[in-house]
């Protein structure tokens, strides 16, 4: 699944709010900058393969966001179920 999927669909954007819906089981698919800051994503990663969640790893912060429609770079975001 590209980026251009979340140009559309309905998601979550950002590191806490993605952890607390992979957490609640809402999300199907996470996508994760390759440049983010491993200490900030390095657990929702984890969490991701703990879940069973796919994870998509865009090359750059700043594709992620333009993707999700922000004028700012986002570390995570994550495509809702349904």
């Amino acid at each position: 699944m590209s980026l251009e999927a979340l140009k559309k669909a309905k998601k979550v954007v950002g590191t806490k709010q993605v952890t607390r819906a992979v957490q609640q089981g809402s999300v199907h698919t996470v996508y994760v900058a390759m440049d983010a800051d491993w200490r900030v994503v390095g657990p929702l990663l984890e969490l991701c393969q703990l879940h069973g969640v796919k994870v998509e790893r865009p090359e750059t912060m700043e594709q992620l966001g333009k993707a999700c429609g922000l004028q700012v770079a986002a570390a995570s975001a994550g495509l809702m179920k349904g």
